[in-house]
């Protein structure tokens, strides 16, 4: 099978758009047999990771004028085209493909909460814009409500989730650095202020256990005399996750606000601590037994007592969790899962059909304006 993919960078070296995770499914995906065609735009000027993905033909480009010829090339030999939520050209990509007569087009939202929250509020979004009843598939990074709520808002015909993956040669258990060694840690890679939401689970339970260290990954807030002097913050680079979250007994997740609320959402985050054997406290959000077993693969507290009575339990008993929460991961939730289950999707479902071409002139020209 031959897959077009449209998405954000993933040879710049850049924490926010996972470059990783989508080299390891591009990986993933050629040792299955597939061939993938990566387009990404140049942005920054940042380190690139120049190394070649086998299985995966990356084309940069600059510009969209200059990658559009190619881009109608690859999709003229394609088996299925993809269409990223993050790619810095989605709306002319989107375009290019549902021209194109490649037997499958698909949509992959990879923020789904933020779409629905837009489609609430009857804003113009990226997303609206697409015209996600043209597509064949729309994927979406969370399932369960979210997936109906893109069928009975946006009009997505077929949807699917498609969740978070993780990269075994990248998370996995390593020596602790003496910079991150705590009894808890959580990442909060936004900013400072994010880390409020934290209060109830980190910052009153170092107020209950000041032979307790805490450790914020982010930046520092300017002085702030709430916060406990057993809290620490110290700013944690993509390459150090590994060991950022392996210097901890325990690793702690927050999700809240739209995304906890729909369910069905393993951060990515969440999955990659995991993946690094460290004991996983997290708040609880709907379904999250699907994806671990409270109390034997992650631990689950709703108070500040129960983040205390998590970090009172013995080392081996907490390894044990650790190891069964990796275990389940590299089980269900790697690069190569995922490719499986993209491969599985693409294969469903409806013969390769002939738009009618008519409608596909209307429809660009809705795009185009």
């Amino acid at each position: 099978m031959k897959l077009v993919v449209f998405g954000a960078p993933i040879s710049p070296a850049r924490g926010d758009t996972r470059p990783e995770a989508w080299r390891a499914l591009g990986r993933a995906l050629g040792q299955l047999g597939h061939r993938v065609t990566f387009f990404e735009r140049r942005v920054g000027s940042g380190a690139r990771d120049l190394r070649p993905i086998p299985g995966c033909d990356l084309r940069p480009y600059e510009s969209w004028d200059e990658a559009l010829p190619a881009a109608r090339r690859e999709l003229a030999r394609a088996d299925a085209g993809i269409v990223t939520s993050q790619c810095p050209d989605g709306l002319p990509a989107a375009e290019a493909l549902l021209e194109s007569r490649a037997p499958r087009r698909v949509f992959y939202d990879l923020d789904t909460a933020a779409t629905l929250r837009q489609a609430g509020a009857r804003q113009t979004s990226f997303v609206r814009s697409l015209a996600l009843p043209r597509f064949d598939l729309v994927l979406s990074v969370t399932g369960g409500e979210a997936l109906e709520r893109l069928r009975s808002r946006l009009g997505a015909r077929r949807v699917a989730p498609l969740y978070p993956w993780v990269d075994p040669d990248e998370h996995r258990p390593v020596p602790a650095d003496p910079r991150f060694r705590a009894d808890l840690a959580c990442l909060v890679p936004a900013g400072p202020q994010d880390a409020r939401a934290l209060e109830p689970l980190c910052f009153a339970a170092a107020l209950r256990l000041p032979q307790h260290r805490f450790l914020i990954g982010g930046p520092a807030p300017a002085t702030d005399p709430t916060v406990p002097g057993n809290v620490a913050y110290e700013r944690v680079r993509r390459a150090d996750f590994a060991a950022f979250s392996c210097s901890a007994r325990l690793s702690l997740h927050v999700t809240r606000g739209a995304i906890g609320a729909l369910g069905f959402c393993p951060s990515p985050e969440l999955l990659e601590t995991a993946a690094c054997g460290v004991p996983v406290l997290s708040e609880p959000w709907p379904w999250l037994e699907a994806f671990f077993v409270p109390g034997e693969e992650i631990l689950v507290a709703r108070t500040t007592a129960e983040v205390c009575d998590a970090l009172a339990l013995p080392a081996h008993e907490l390894a044990r969790i650790g190891a069964a929460g990796r275990e389940r991961v590299l089980a269900e939730h790697t690069a190569d899962c995922r490719a499986r289950e993209l491969v599985d999707l693409l294969r469903a479902g409806e013969r390769p059909r002939r738009e009618d071409p008519e409608a596909v002139r209307d429809l660009v020209a809705v795009l185009r304006t």
